[in-house]
C-alpha cells in the first residue's frame, strides 16, 4: 500500500515538473472549446470564395447578393436574347457546373440540363424545392415573393454551412437584403391597395407571380393561355377571343414577354397598341443594366405603377409611395449596393 503510494506520488511529481518544462498547455490542454478552435477541420477550414455556379443570372444575382466576397458566381444563363425555355448548354457549361460547389437551380421543368448535370460533391440550391413547385407548374419563380424569401435563406444557410466561420457575414447580408425585399413587397401592397381590380392579360404566362403578388387578375383568354404553356401555336378562334379583348379594352394592360416573341405575339401587341392598351415589356432574365435581382423587380414594380396611374393627383402620390422604398432602378442601384454590403469582415 505505501509503495503504491509512493510511486503515485512520483507519478504526480514528474507529471508537475513535465508541466514547468512544456507549458500548462502540455498537461492541461487548450482551454474550453469558446476560447479557440481544437478539431482537426478548423485547420483546413475553406478560406477562399465559395464556388457558386447558377443557371440562369436572376438566381445568380441573388446568390452574389447573399454571399457577398466570400462567393464567387457563375451565371450560364444571361442574355434577354436568348429563350431560356430551348437553351442548350454548351460542354464547357457543363464543365463549368460540375466542378461548382454550390448549384444554384430554377427547378419545376425550366433548367433540367442543369439539375441533371449535378455532381456528387456539389450542394444543390432550387428554388422549386424551396417552393413545392413541381414539373407543368409556372416555372418563373424568381418572380415570386415567397420564393425569392425562401432562396435568399436557403443560401445563406448554404453558405454558412459550407464555411462556418463567416457565418455572422452571411446572416448580416440575408438580413441587409431582408429588409430592401420588404420595400419592394410594401410598394407591391401600396399599389394593389390603390388599383383594386387591375385586370391584365399576357402573351405568356412569364410575370404571373409578379402580377399575382400585386394583385392584378389574369384576363387572358384560357384557350390562349393553354397553347402558350405548351408552346403551342394558338386556335384561330382563341387568337380572335384575345384580339376583342383588347380591342374593347376589357383589360388594364398587357404583359408581353419579349424572349418569346412570335407572329400571334406581334398581332397581340400590335393590337394593344391600335387600341390604347398599355404593353409592358417584360424579360426572364435580369437585363444587363439592372445591378441586381432585387432592384431589377422594383424597376418592375415601378413601371407598372406608372402605367396605371391616370389623373395627376394619383400620379404624385402614387409614385411619392413606390419611390419611398427605392426609388428607380438607376438612382437606387448605388444605395442599394452600400445597404447591402455590411461592414468589413474582421476575419477575412
Amino acid at each position: 500500500m505505501r509503495l503504491h503510494q509512493r510511486s503515485l506520488l512520483r507519478a504526480i511529481a514528474t507529471g508537475i515538473v513535465t508541466c514547468m518544462v512544456f507549458g500548462a498547455t502540455a498537461c492541461f490542454g487548450h482551454g474550453s472549446a469558446d476560447d479557440q478552435p481544437t478539431s482537426s477541420s478548423s485547420t483546413t477550414a475553406q478560406t477562399s470564395p465559395i464556388t457558386v455556379v447558377a443557371s440562369v443570372n436572376q438566381w445568380g444575382s441573388l446568390a452574389e447578393q447573399i454571399g457577398g466576397t466570400h462567393v464567387k458566381v457563375t451565371s450560364i444563363l444571361g442574355s434577354t436574347s436568348v429563350d431560356a425555355h430551348d437553351f442548350e448548354p454548351k460542354t464547357a457549361d457543363i464543365a463549368i457546373l460540375q466542378k461548382a460547389q454550390v448549384v444554384v437551380s430554377n427547378g419545376a421543368g425550366y433548367d433540367t440540363w442543369a439539375t441533371k448535370n449535378l455532381t456528387k460533391g456539389s450542394v444543390s440550391v432550387s428554388a422549386a424545392q424551396m417552393v413545392g413547385a413541381m414539373e407543368g407548374d409556372n416555372p418563373h419563380l424568381w418572380f415570386s415573393n415567397d420564393a425569392r424569401n425562401a432562396m435568399a435563406k436557403e443560401l445563406a444557410d448554404t453558405y454558412s454551412r459550407i464555411m462556418p466561420a463567416r457565418k455572422k457575414y452571411f446572416a448580416d447580408r440575408l438580413s441587409a437584403w431582408n429588409k430592401r425585399e420588404s420595400k419592394v413587397e410594401k410598394a407591391m401592397k401600396s399599389f394593389s391597395n390603390k388599383h383594386k381590380g387591375a385586370t391584365y392579360a399576357a402573351t405568356e404566362a412569364v410575370a404571373y407571380y409578379l402580377m399575382s403578388d400585386m394583385g392584378f387578375d389574369d384576363k387572358t383568354p384560357e384557350g390562349y393561355a393553354q397553347s402558350a404553356a405548351s408552346d403551342g401555336e394558338p386556335a384561330p378562334a382563341d387568337l380572335q377571343a384575345f384580339q376583342e379583348l383588347l380591342e374593347k379594352h376589357q383589360v388594364d394592360l398587357l404583359v408581353n414577354n419579349v424572349q418569346e416573341a412570335s407572329d400571334a405575339t406581334n398581332l397581340l401587341t400590335g393590337t394593344a397598341q391600335k387600341s390604347d392598351v398599355p404593353v409592358f415589356d417584360v424579360t426572364e432574365q435580369m437585363p444587363a443594366d439592372q445591378s441586381n435581382l432585387t432592384s431589377w423587380i422594383l424597376s418592375l414594380v415601378t413601371s407598372l405603377t406608372e402605367m396605371m396611374t391616370t389623373n395627376g393627383a394619383e400620379d404624385d402620390s402614387s409614385e411619392n409611395e413606390t419611390a419611398s422604398p427605392g426609388e428607380s432602378s438607376d438612382s437606387a442601384s448605388p444605395s442599394e449596393d452600400a445597404t447591402e454590403e455590411p461592414q468589413p469582415d474582421p476575419g477575412k
